[in-house]
């Protein structure tokens, strides 16, 4: 990818926001090829996080999900935002981030990364998000 790809990005897609996924690069790698690959269709994230400076989701806003390297991975548009408490994710908001086969295992893997991220309460606030890729620009290497 040349180096340019990210402001050609930017260019294409005004307004868009960056954003890494995951907690290091091997959470990111596995979390982007499940982006890519359309089997991941939504993510969380604490809503402390998004009141501490991260941007905030913006239905319709295309935005653009980078490699741990900061490189471009792919354009992603938000179609639903929900802010609810993590003990009120639904198994269907759960089975849409595609990680897990079940609540029980997204829950599981979920209070784990919060807890490694600022801290875990059954009863903290999630900003929830759904989204279509609109542009696969560079999948993680296998």
């Amino acid at each position: 990818m040349a180096p340019d790809a990210l402001t050609g990005l930017l260019a294409r897609y005004p307004g868009a926001e960056t954003f890494k996924i995951g907690d290091g690069p091997e959470l990111s790698a596995r979390l982007l090829t499940l982006i890519c690959a359309g089997q991941k269709v939504a993510s969380c994230g604490a809503l402390r996080d998004y009141e501490n400076g991260d941007p905030m989701p913006v239905v319709g806003r295309r935005d653009i999900a980078l490699h741990w390297d900061g490189t471009p991975a792919c354009v992603i548009e938000t179609q639903e935002v929900v802010i609810c408490r993590y003990d009120e994710i639904t198994e269907a908001m759960a089975l849409a981030e595609g990680e897990n086969d079940d609540l029980a295992g997204w829950a599981s893997d979920h209070a784990a990364f919060f807890d490694r991220n600022g801290g875990f309460a059954a009863d903290m606030l999630l900003v929830w998000e759904r989204f279509a890729v609109v542009k696969v620009v560079a999948p993680p290497k296998a």
